[in-house]
């Protein structure tokens, strides 16, 4: 069989067996050993263990479960809170303050937490009943914190930038510097919308909040200085050469833990089993997915269906820019079904020769591909953040949380457009911190 036909009736299946309810991991590995059945014989599957398990023996994947420690730690604290209040309590003398707290209290506890849910669910939980309460639209409090919790899977650290990092052999420092400027420019302009729609509403006192004295806004301080030390300490050791993203995603995690212990008094061990036991079932799931991409990886290009396809895009007679916006349409449609890990644990092999040949650079790329995902979080049919937010409030329906979503995607549209017209959004700070890559 033709390998081009062969890998549209992979894609086919694949889709089919993940649409049935199947795990993902567990569907990967259903479709590459029916394949490598089908078309390499019985004996293939001798391979398969091998495979699956020297996927996983890798040092650099320590930093994803640390990081998810780190992150829960402080998801079942109430940092997040903490968090909302001191921003809303220093920013409450700037027109539309409280907006701007909700959106940056989703960028720092998302950068904290590493989880679009968790950041939905925290932040959610204080800023949409008092944005409600003051009289911001219904669409401008849901949709907000709908797309500031997005944020966690592009700002420093990333659990989605290791794994993009671990499968496509890539730096996972330039990764991580990658997500900064074009993070800061998603948070800007989710800003200057939320600004603009509250204005729009005509009720012009929605943009002066309460006032607080100089001693309630420092006496929230020393509740969430300490998390973001760690935040900056973890970044300063990994670019100043002290450690590697591992042992730094180690030591942040203990310290998480430690701060969530004394500050928050997380000392029951209930309280501490259920952070591990989270922990742990989210670890191994991503993990386990990542052994059975490297199976399916390792059955594309078996079966030289990898190889064929970055052959037969070479000879396409297109503009690299063609190309790039029909990458982006794939993406954005893998995003509405599936979570960002298997997107790019399935989607990695078969474009990054695609992109590396069009002359695209794989980091940048890698920001571009981020925001696609993060649009599929707050899209349907999915939408995970999307019913996170129903749930928190559930007097708000669907279809205003998704209206008020909507104005979000289209930021992150532009944020698309801007990388493509502005490369060095995404590739300047790796360049000039870490030096021109080779």
């Amino acid at each position: 069989m033709d390998p081009l036909l062969l890998g549209a009736c992979v894609a086919v299946i694949t889709i089919l067996v993940l649409f049935s309810g199947v795990s993902v991991g567990l569907g990967l590995l259903i479709v590459s050993a029916g394949f490598l059945i089908v078309f390499d014989g019985v004996r293939s599957l001798e391979l398969m263990p091998e495979i699956l398990f020297g996927k996983l023996d890798n040092f650099a994947l320590l930093s994803i479960p640390m990081f998810i420690i780190m992150g829960a730690s402080i998801a079942s604290t109430r940092a997040g809170a903490d968090l909302y209040e001191a921003l809303e309590r220093w920013l409450t003398r700037i027109p539309g303050g409280l907006v701007i707290s909700n959106l940056g209290a989703c960028a720092l506890f998302a950068a904290m937490s590493g989880s679009s849910p968790a950041t939905c669910a925290a932040i959610g939980k204080m800023g949409i009943p008092e944005m409600r309460k003051r009289g911001y639209p219904d669409g401008v409090a849901a949709g907000s914190i709908a797309a500031g919790g997005t944020l966690g899977i592009l700002i420093p650290p990333s659990v989605t930038m290791i794994v993009y990092g671990i499968a496509t052999e890539t730096s996972i420092g330039r990764l991580f510097l990658a997500g900064v400027l074009p993070g800061a420019l998603l948070v800007g302009l989710f800003m200057a919308w939320s600004l603009y729609s509250t204005w729009r509403s005509g009720n012009i006192a929605l943009l002066n909040t309460g006032s607080y004295t100089w001693r309630q806004r420092i006496e929230i301080l020393p509740r969430v200085l300490p998390f973001l030390a760690i935040i900056l300490g973890v970044l300063y050791a990994m670019y100043g050469g002290i450690a590697t993203p591992s042992e730094t995603a180690a030591v942040g995690a203990l310290l998480c833990l430690v701060i969530a212990m004394v500050i928050y008094r997380l000392w029951h061990p209930r309280d501490l089993w259920v952070v591990l036991r989270d922990s742990t079932k989210e670890s191994v799931m991503i993990l386990f997915i990542i052994a059975a991409a490297g199976v399916f990886s390792y059955m594309l290009s078996s079966l030289f269906i990898t190889q064929s396809i970055a052959e037969w895009i070479g000879t396409l007679d297109v503009n690299r820019w063609v190309l790039m916006a029909a990458v982006n349409v794939f993406l954005l449609i893998a995003g509405f079904f599936l979570p960002p890990v298997a997107v790019i644990l399935m989607a990695a092999p078969i474009l990054l020769p695609i992109i590396t040949t069009a002359g695209f650079d794989p980091i940048w790329f890698a920001v571009v591909l981020t925001i696609n995902m993060e649009i599929g979080l707050i899209s349907p049919p999915v939408g995970l953040n999307l019913y996170v937010i129903n749930g928190i409030a559930p007097d708000i329906s669907l279809k205003t949380i998704l209206t008020g979503s909507l104005p979000f995607v289209a930021c992150m549209v532009l944020a698309i457009v801007l990388l493509c017209l502005f490369p060095g959004l995404a590739t300047w700070l790796p360049d000039y911190v870490m030096g021109t890559a080779i």
